[in-house]
């Protein structure tokens, strides 16, 4: 494959030219699914909660048709033209996103969620989490969660570290 893509290089370029720098780029992907969960944080009280929470402390519930933008970085390879397969982006959401989310109460049917509010916020790192394990390492640079078309949140994996 490196001699592929050394020969692509060579061929990009003229006689006596000097090589073609490598360029990044970003290539974004979307999907939606349906979902639903309960804001309740069970170190508050039911008050707490209420207050905290308003109506998306609702015991019953709500639901919403989340739309999450998964963006990935890297070189653009010069023999395929791509900084990723979008077969395989696609694939990858499916198995990270799609599958453990879409139509499922969130605080009921995910594990992750029995002792994590199921905030956007927290859902984004979700989201993040599970996409991290099945791209390739380093690649994965933002996931954009839309809970409306007014609430929106990005992570970019980003840790706070205390220091002591």
């Amino acid at each position: 494959m490196e001699r592929l893509r050394q020969r692509a290089r060579t061929a990009l370029r003229g006689p006596g030219m000097a090589p073609p720098a490598a360029r990044l780029a970003r290539v974004s992907r979307a999907v939606t699914f349906s979902a639903c969960h309960r804001l309740h944080s069970k170190s508050l009280s039911n008050e707490e909660n209420r207050k905290l929470f308003g109506k998306c402390n609702n015991p019953n519930g709500h639901g919403h048709n989340y739309k999450v933008i998964v963006t990935v970085r890297g070189e653009i390879d010069p023999v395929s033209g791509m900084v990723i397969n979008l077969t395989d982006l696609k694939e990858y959401m499916q198995e990270a996103i799609m599958e453990p989310l879409d139509h499922k109460n969130l605080d009921k049917d995910v594990p992750y969620f029995a002792e994590v509010v199921s905030t956007t916020e927290n859902l984004a790192v979700f989201i993040w989490e599970n996409l991290k394990k099945l791209l390739p390492v380093g690649t994965l640079y933002k996931v954009k969660v839309y809970e409306t078309d007014q609430n929106t949140v990005v992570y970019k994996g980003e840790e706070i570290t205390s220091e002591k």
